[in-house]
């Protein structure tokens, strides 16, 4: 097994390379039609008018559900299937619903449970967080 190295630069056994003339000319690093987009942008012609909303940021849909099961008779608020968010960034969640619903509740196994039937102040703060709940179950 030999450790010689092939050239890569064209050579002379490829003939002639037509990208050779272009080396000594002075061309831009980018297109230009590439920046155009980018100065109008920056022009503020799709930015929100200072008293326009901003449109929330979409992370994503989040079931809403009232269980019993298993809880003996109590019932629960469950936000589940979020996608993309970590355990701490739920946590905080489930404080602000329970601060908001003045009940208790947890996060357990990826889903945020909130004591009582809740549904519409766990919605609504989900959509604050740029969320889009949905409500599904009984």
């Amino acid at each position: 097994m030999s450790k010689e190295k092939i050239a890569t630069d064209g050579g002379q056994n490829l003939g002639q390379n037509p990208f050779g003339a272009l080396g000594g000319l002075a061309l831009p690093s980018r297109p230009v039609s590439a920046a155009a987009p980018v100065s109008a942008q920056a022009a503020g012609s799709d930015t929100p008018k200072a008293g326009e909303a901003k449109p929330a940021k979409n992370r994503g849909r989040v079931e809403v559900l009232r269980m019993t099961a298993g809880r003996g008779g109590k019932t629960v608020t469950v936000a589940r299937a979020f996608v993309g968010i970590g355990l701490p960034e739920k946590e905080q969640l489930a404080k602000k619903m329970q601060k908001a619903c003045g009940c208790g509740g947890t996060v357990k196994d990826g889903q945020i449970e909130v004591q009582g039937d809740k549904r519409d102040e766990v919605a609504r703060i989900l959509t604050e967080a740029g969320f889009r709940p949905v409500m599904a179950g009984g």
